[in-house]
């Protein structure tokens, strides 16, 4: 298990898990969404490729829409 920080809470994940699983199992999936790893943007095109390490610390931010 790795140890991660996602929007300032502890998490643990199996080693080997992507973005792409993060947010499947936060249950993000579909949603409108930005995701952020160390300070950096990853692309959505990257999240199934982009691999999670120990101390990584994500931002997730879900776009809300409204007027």
């Amino acid at each position: 298990m790795i140890n991660v920080i996602v929007n300032g809470q502890p998490h643990q994940f199996p080693q080997g898990t992507s973005i792409s699983q993060l947010v499947t199992t936060l249950a993000l999936t579909g949603k409108r969404i930005a995701v952020e790893c160390n300070g950096e943007i990853v692309p959505r095109s990257q999240h199934e490729s982009t691999l999670l390490r120990e101390g990584d610390q994500l931002e997730i931010v879900v776009a809300v829409g409204g007027g």
